[in-house]
C-alpha cells in the first residue's frame, strides 16, 4: 500500500495553509493566513475563493458539522466550525457566510471538534480551558482548565469523554462531574496533536520530541515511532479505523493501526499542520506550510485468496494475478475503488455508486447492481452471500446480486462497525452492541429477524471480539469471542427458552479465527498458537480437550501479531512490524471433519489409525459421542488410553431400551437435566431415579420418587446403605420424614428393580424403536 501524491505547481494561497476539511469525497474546503477560504474540487480540478475573512481573524482549525447518522441518502455538510486567533470561534456556512460569531477564549482558539452526533462542540484555546457549547454556540460548561495552552482535542467514541492535551500529558475527562479523569504521560515533548477514533477506541499523539504514539483508550502504549528529524505537526484516523497519517516537515507518512507504517512520502510541503481524510477513507489531504494544500491517494492495496492477488493499482483500475499460470487480469471501474474484499472463490468491489461481484472463474462478466448509499465501510464474505455496511444500514446480499435482508436492532449506529464485532456465516449474523458491549445480538441470515425466541447473548464482561463458525447444520452453529479480560468462549447460537451454556476454552486469547473449509479454530494465547481441532469436545467430554489440541511456540511473531486469515490449512499472521507470516496446519483434521460430517465412521476410524496421532483420536472420540456412535466412540477411547470410558460406553450397549442409552449418552457428556427429561417421557420413571442414586442426587431421586409415587423405599434403601458405609447418622429432614415406621426389605427391593428391568426389555422388544428426541449438541 502506498500514497499517490497529487501537488500544484503554484499554491493557491499566498500564506501558510493552516486547516482542511472535507464536504463530500470530492469537495474541499481549506483556510489559511492570507485570510482566504477555497474551494477545491476534485473531480474537475478548479478552485474558487469561497469568502476573504477580516484582516484580524487567522483560522487555526476547521471541522465540518457531522452529516446526519442513518439517513438514506448522503446529505453534504453545511456548516463549520472556525477557530481563530482573536479568541473567537465563527459558524460559517457552506457559501462562505459568517453565520455566527462567538466569544470563547482569552487568547486563540486553538481547536474545535463538533461531537459525532453533532449535538455539542468542544473548544480549546491558549488560555487552558476547554469549553463545550451547543449547537448554536451557546456556553454549557467549562470542562477544565490548566495553565498550559491546551494544543488539541478529540471526543471520545460515545460522546461521553474528551481527550486533551495538557503539555507532556494526555487527558481523558468524562463530561459527568465527578467522574475518573485519566491522565498519563504521553512525550517527552509538547503533544502537538490528538485523535480518537470511533470504530477501534484507540488514540494517536504527536509530538515536538518528534514520535508519534498509538495508545489504547485506558492510555496504555501501544506503539511508538522512532524519533523523526522534525517535531509531528499532525495525526489523523482513516475513518474505518484501519489506517492513519501522520504529517511532519517536507514528510508525509501512512501507517496501519497497529503504527508499523505503510509508505513513506517526501512530498514538497513544509510542515504539515492539519490532516483530514475524506469521507471515503480513500484520500487524505494536507495542509501545508508553503501554502500548498497536498493530496495524496492510498493505493495499491492487495488482496490476497488461495492463488489469487488482487491489487489496487489506480483509481479505478484493480490487476488480477493468479500465481498458478502467471495469468493477469485487469479490472476496470467507472468510479473510484472504496472497499474490496476476496473469499470463497467471489471479489467484491464497492465504488463510490455500485457495487461489484466478480467469479474467480470468470473476472470478464461482474455483476454490477447500485448501492443504497455511497460509502460503504464494511465488506464481509460467506460462502453463500456477503454483507455490506454503510452510514444508513447493513444489507446482505447473495452473490447473484439478490437482496436477502437488513438486520436492524435499537441504538444502531453502522459506523462504528468492523471486522471485529461483526461476523457472518451461511445462516447466521452476529453484531456486538455498542451501547452495552456485554451483548451480541444473533440474526438469522435470510430473513434479518432475530434468531431462536428474540433473546440477545449476554455475557458477564465485555466482548472484545467475536467470529461464528462457517461449516456444519444450522443447529449446530457455535461463536466464539474474546472478552475484555481477554478469556476465548464459545457458545451455541440457537436459543430456545433454554439458556445456552457459555464454556470457557482458553485465556490470554488475543486474536482468533475459523477456518472457512471446517469448524477448526486457532487463536494466539500469550506465548503460544494454538488450534483447537474440535472445539465442539467442551460440550461433549471436557477432560479429552487438551488432548484435542495443537500447541507451537508463538514468540517468533514477536508482540501484539495478528490473525488475518485461515483458509484451508494455512493461516496467515500479521506481526506487529507488519510483516506476514504463513503457517501451514496437519490437514488430517479437516479431513476427519469431512467424513464425520458425511457420516463415514469407518474412514474415519481407517484415517486415525493411518495418521497414528493422540489428537486424531481424541478428536474422533467426541464426534462419535456427539453423534451418538458408541461402536467408534468405544474404539477411540480405547486409542488414547480413556479406560474408564470404555468400560462406560461398553455398559450403555448393554442397556435394554433405546432411552436409556440416549440418557446414558446425554450422562457421558454431563447432560444430566436433559437425560432425566429423555427418561421421564419415555415413562421410565425407576430408571431416572435410579441416575439421580447413582450419582447421589439425594434431594431429586426422593423428589422423584414422592412426585411419581413409586420407589420411594428404594431411594431411602439406598440412602441408608450409603450413611453406613461413610459411618453417618442421617440429618435431611425430607428423609426422616419418610422413612418413619418404614422397613427396608432388600429382597422387596431388589424384586422390583428386576421388574422394571424387565418391564423395560419387554417394552423395547416389543416397540417400534423410538425416534431420536433431537437433544443433540
Amino acid at each position: 500500500m502506498r500514497l499517490k501524491i497529487s501537488l500544484l505547481k503554484e499554491p493557491k494561497h499566498q500564506e501558510l495553509v493552516s486547516c482542511v476539511g472535507w464536504t463530500t469525497a470530492e469537495e474541499l474546503y481549506s483556510c489559511s493566513d492570507d485570510h482566504q477560504i477555497v474551494k477545491w474540487n476534485l473531480l474537475t480540478g478548479e478552485t474558487s475563493q469561497i469568502v476573504k475573512l477580516p484582516d484580524d481573524i487567522y483560522p487555526i482549525d476547521l471541522h465540518w458539522f457531522p452529516k446526519s447518522l442513518g439517513i438514506k441518502k448522503q446529505t453534504q455538510a453545511e456548516i463549520f466550525v472556525l477557530t481563530s486567533s482573536d479568541g473567537k470561534f465563527h459558524l460559517i456556512s457552506k457559501l462562505g457566510r459568517v453565520e455566527k460569531s462567538v466569544e470563547a477564549h482569552s487568547g486563540a482558539v486553538l481547536a474545535g471538534r463538533w461531537n459525532y452526533e453533532g449535538t455539542a462542540l468542544v473548544t480549546v484555546g491558549e488560555d487552558g480551558q476547554i469549553k463545550i457549547w451547543s449547537k448554536t454556540g451557546m456556553l454549557r460548561s467549562t470542562l477544565a482548565h490548566q495553565g498550559t495552552p491546551v494544543y488539541s482535542v478529540a471526543w471520545g467514541p460515545d460522546s461521553e469523554k474528551v481527550l486533551y492535551t495538557a503539555g507532556k500529558q494526555l487527558i481523558i475527562k468524562p463530561l459527568q462531574p465527578n467522574a475518573k479523569i485519566l491522565q498519563w504521560k504521553a512525550h517527552d515533548g509538547i503533544i502537538l496533536k490528538v485523535d480518537w477514533n470511533s470504530v477501534n477506541d484507540l488514540i494517536l499523539s504527536a509530538g515536538e520530541d518528534c514520535k508519534y504514539k498509538v495508545w489504547d483508550s485506558y492510555g496504555r502504549p501501544l506503539y511508538s515511532s522512532q524519533p523523526h528529524e522534525h517535531p509531528i505537526t499532525s495525526v489523523a484516523w482513516a475513518p474505518d479505523g484501519e489506517l492513519f497519517a501522520v504529517g511532519s516537515f517536507h514528510t508525509l507518512r501512512l501507517c496501519d493501526k497497529t503504527g508499523w507504517s505503510y509508505a513513506l512520502e517526501k512530498p514538497n510541503t513544509g510542515s504539515i499542520f492539519n490532516i483530514a481524510w475524506s469521507v471515503d477513507g480513500t484520500q487524505i489531504a494536507g495542509a501545508c506550510g508553503n501554502g500548498h494544500v497536498v493530496f495524496a491517494h492510498v493505493v495499491e492495496q492487495r488482496w490476497e485468496w488461495k492463488n489469487f492477488q488482487v491489487t489496487l493499482t489506480k483509481r479505478r483500475t484493480m490487476q488480477v494475478r493468479n500465481v498458478l499460470n502467471d495469468a493477469v487480469d485487469l479490472l476496470e471501474f467507472r468510479d473510484r475503488v472504496i472497499k474490496a474484499s476476496l473469499n470463497y472463490a467471489h471479489l467484491v468491489v464497492s465504488t463510490s455508486l455500485q457495487c461489484y461481484v466478480f467469479s474467480t472463474k470468470n473476472w470478464n462478466t461482474p455483476l454490477i447492481f447500485d448501492l443504497k448509499e455511497g460509502t460503504v465501510s464494511l465488506i464481509l464474505q460467506a460462502e453463500r452471500h456477503f454483507l455490506l455496511v454503510d452510514g444508513g444500514g447493513i444489507y446482505l446480499y447473495s452473490y447473484e446480486g439478490r437482496f436477502l435482508s437488513s438486520p436492524k436492532f435499537p441504538g444502531m449506529r453502522t459506523d462504528i462497525l468492523n471486522a471485529q464485532t461483526v461476523s457472518l456465516s451461511n445462516d447466521t449474523i452476529a453484531i456486538k452492541d455498542k451501547a452495552d458491549e456485554k451483548i451480541i445480538f444473533l440474526f438469522e441470515a435470510s430473513t434479518g429477524k432475530p434468531m431462536g425466541d428474540g433473546k440477545f447473548l449476554s455475557h458477564k464482561n465485555e466482548v472484545l471480539e467475536i467470529a461464528l463458525d462457517q461449516k456444519g447444520l444450522t443447529n449446530d452453529r457455535k461463536i466464539a469471542f474474546i472478552d475484555k479480560n481477554r478469556d476465548l468462549y464459545i457458545t451455541s447460537v440457537k436459543r430456545f427458552g433454554k439458556e445456552e451454556q457459555i464454556i470457557k476454552l482458553g485465556t490470554m486469547v488475543h486474536t482468533l479465527a475459523w477456518s472457512d473449509t471446517c469448524n477448526i479454530l486457532c487463536g494466539l494465547q500469550d506465548t503460544r498458537f494454538t488450534v483447537w481441532y474440535y472445539p465442539n469436545t467442551v460440550y461433549v467430554d471436557r477432560d479429552i480437550l487438551p488432548k484435542t489440541l495443537y500447541e507451537r511456540d508463538a514468540s517468533e511473531f514477536s508482540k501484539n501479531p495478528h490473525i488475518v486469515s485461515f483458509v484451508g490449512n494455512q493461516v496467515t499472521i500479521r506481526r506487529a512490524d507488519g510483516s506476514l507470516v504463513h503457517i501451514s496446519i496437519s490437514p488430517y483434521p479437516a479431513i476427519l471433519h469431512e467424513y464425520v460430517s458425511s457420516s463415514k465412521w469407518e474412514d474415519a476410524v481407517r484415517l486415525c489409525r493411518f495418521v497414528k496421532e493422540q489428537t486424531m483420536w481424541a478428536c474422533l472420540a467426541a464426534m462419535a459421542v456427539a453423534n451418538q456412535d458408541m461402536t467408534t466412540a468405544e474404539i477411540a477411547y480405547a486409542a488414547i488410553g480413556e479406560i474408564d470410558k470404555v468400560q462406560y460406553i461398553n455398559s450403555i450397549k448393554n442397556l435394554p431400551s433405546k432411552e436409556s442409552k440416549m440418557a446414558h449418552i446425554l450422562m457421558f457428556s454431563g447432560n444430566i437435566q436433559e437425560a432425566e427429561i429423555v427418561l421421564l417421557q419415555a415413562g421410565l420413571v425407576y430408571q431416572a431415579i435410579q441416575i439421580n442414586i447413582n450419582l447421589y442426587n439425594w434431594e431429586r431421586a426422593l423428589e422423584l420418587a414422592v412426585k411419581y409415587k413409586t420407589h420411594v423405599d428404594t431411594v431411602l434403601a439406598y440412602r441408608q446403605k450409603f450413611l453406613e458405609t461413610f459411618g453417618k447418622q442421617e440429618t435431611n429432614k425430607r428423609y426422616l420424614q419418610y422413612a418413619e415406621g418404614l422397613q427396608i426389605d432388600w429382597e422387596k427391593i431388589k424384586a422390583k428393580i428386576e421388574m422394571e428391568i424387565t418391564k423395560e426389555r419387554e417394552r423395547s422388544s416389543g416397540s417400534q424403536p423410538t425416534k431420536s428426541t433431537g437433544l443433540k449438541h
